[in-house]
């Protein structure tokens, strides 16, 4: 546990064979240092001892109240006096705290119940309460009920006005017509003076008609607009207070880096694409850690960031795995925070070099398989120009249409099909818009399963907190489906089949990973598991009906884990 909870500064260990890192943890993709791993593992005997606190993460079936897990972090420092020791945060709060013994503070206490933060959404909240009960009050209902009976009401006769209108008018030209035959000049003259007095009468009376509907409604709009304008009036104070205090707090969260610059949130997503601040920037515990160590003058060296308990419905999180920061929130508050530290390269930068020929394993006149090689792009990306896409279109110079038909992720090996013609490509598309392809992937999962077969069907969305990552959504995400079949389980390790029915970005990494899935991330995952020499996973067969000899057609390329 903590050497000692009541300081933020936990002195640590460091042997002769250990080797400080020469560069800061790139926060967004990383392998933990092992003075980390160590500071870690000291956090979480911490946790799993303490009694400063009562939270529910989730790990024991007989505490109470909501179970959620929580992200940690620890940054390896060095003070002034060249100690090296660790801080530890977490993001967000504790057991309805911030102010956890061991912890490092907030950047701003946003708990504190005689700060204007408090105070404020205690006014909001009685704004609420006060708009709660007016419009909960029967006679609002009444008066809309009103309006919309005078509203209907006019309309209706409006329309049957009108339609005996038409009515008097046809009847008035067929008697002028019948009265040309019969009458005199004298009589037919006074006759169609007549027909034109009631002409007119109806036109005057739809007049009145439209002005005492309009002021029936006009009426009833009044009277319910005196029981609404109190309503209106404080829900523009509460919108305006609302801006104000999100403005205020935003202010109160003033980043430091290493250089001694500040920026507050505002400044920092003032050159990004959101309109404001995500909800929460700020909390996580990685600006907790950098604000303390500069402006408690101790040098960062090394950073980590753990999940402790239950993971959550939608996100793929393991007790006691180490995640990379946020992207949504973090990346543009870190990106300042960093600046002057001398900080790892971003890997996802790094120009990866294959400097071999693509296996095709098929090649005719109208199309084209390849055997993509692990973490080489299906397309290029924004770093990176090298791909399938970009060697296909060197090696078809007088290809026409998109060539691929579809992708896999880079760290996915396997087949990919490519047409030479834009109209082999529309028929192939087709029957990939018909789910008529049938695909089969291989996969090593990292540990065993219970099942030997059945279907896992999660949607799927975006991240936008921690892209490329995807996450479980009902509300919002895309139907994604998966067939399965275990082939064999050696040494802790599952061999297994999917049968991706659709396809969805990490689809079967996600579906392998999360706890309503299989609850076993696929060997080798670095974003949903933890990191090996690759993803074992593979795309070993496509079967499809070639386009120009309507023949069903499989093809296999196998891989050697």
């Amino acid at each position: 546990m903590f050497p000692n909870k009541n300081a933020l500064f936990h002195p640590l260990k460091v042997t002769t064979e250990m080797v400080l890192p020469e560069q800061f943890t790139f926060p967004f993709y990383y392998e933990p240092h092992e003075l980390s791993i160590n500071a870690a593992r000291q956090v979480q005997a911490y946790l799993e001892s303490q009694t400063d606190f009562n939270h529910n993460f989730g790990l024991n079936a007989n505490e109470e109240g909501l179970p959620i897990g929580k992200m940690f972090g620890v940054m390896i420092v060095q003070d002034e006096t060249g100690t090296i020791g660790y801080l530890a945060a977490f993001s967000g709060k504790l057991a309805e705290r911030n102010d956890i013994s061991g912890f490092v503070p907030p950047l701003y206490n946003n708990l504190d119940k005689e700060g204007f933060y408090k105070k404020g959404e205690a006014h909001l909240n009685k704004l609420n309460s006060d708009i709660e009960a007016l419009e909960s009050n029967p006679e609002i209902e009444f008066l809309k009920s009103q309006l919309e009976s005078a509203k209907s009401q006019f309309d209706n006769n409006l329309k049957a006005f009108k339609i005996k209108i038409k009515e008097e008018k046809a009847i008035r030209k067929q008697k002028r017509e019948e009265a040309k035959q019969t009458l005199t000049l004298p009589e037919f003259e006074a006759l169609n003076k007549d027909l034109s007095q009631q002409s007119i009468y109806y036109h005057f009376r739809l007049r009145d008609l439209k002005r005492e509907g309009e002021e029936h409604i006009k009426q009833a709009e009044v009277s319910l607009d005196k029981l609404l304008q109190p309503i209106k009036a404080l829900k523009e104070e509460r919108k305006t207070l609302s801006n104000t205090l999100q403005k205020q707090l935003h202010q109160q969260y003033r980043f430091l880096n290493a250089n001694g610059e500040t920026k507050d949130l505002l400044d920092v997503f003032e050159n990004t694409k959101l309109p404001q601040p995500p909800a929460g920037s700020g909390e996580c515990a990685a600006p907790k850690l950098f604000q303390y160590a500069y402006k408690n003058s101790l040098k960062p060296i090394a950073m980590a960031e753990f999940w402790w308990g239950i993971s959550p419905k939608s996100q793929v999180r393991k007790h006691k795995q180490f995640y990379p920061s946020c992207r949504g929130k973090c990346e543009p508050i870190l990106g300042h925070m960093m600046t002057g530290l001398n900080v790892e390269e971003n890997p996802i930068t790094k120009v990866i070099n294959f400097d071999q020929q693509l296996d095709i394993i098929y090649e005719d006149d109208y199309l084209l398989l390849v055997n993509k090689p692990h973490e080489f792009l299906s397309v290029p990306g924004i770093h990176i120009e090298d791909s399938v896409l970009t060697r296909m279109k060197a090696y078809l110079p007088n290809a026409t249409g998109p060539l691929l038909l579809h992708r896999l992720d880079m760290s996915t090996s396997g087949l990919l099909l490519v047409a030479k013609n834009a109209r082999t490509h529309k028929k192939l598309q087709k029957q990939f818009i018909d789910r008529t392809v049938k695909k089969r992937y291989i996969a090593i999962l990292d540990g065993e399963i219970n099942r030997d077969q059945g279907i896992i069907d999660l949607p799927l969305r975006v991240d936008l907190d921690h892209r490329p990552q995807q996450l479980v959504c009902y509300d919002h995400g895309k139907p994604a489906t998966t067939k399965f079949k275990v082939i064999s389980i050696n040494n802790n390790k599952t061999r297994i089949h999917f049968y991706p029915v659709t396809g969805r970005t990490h689809q079967l990494r996600v579906h392998a990973a999360h706890t309503n899935g299989l609850k076993t991330p696929i060997f080798g995952d670095d974003l949903y598991g933890t990191k090996a020499d690759r993803l074992y996973l593979h795309a070993e067969s496509l079967t499809f009906m070639h386009p120009v000899t309507k023949k069903m057609v499989t093809f296999t390329a196998d891989v050697s884990f």
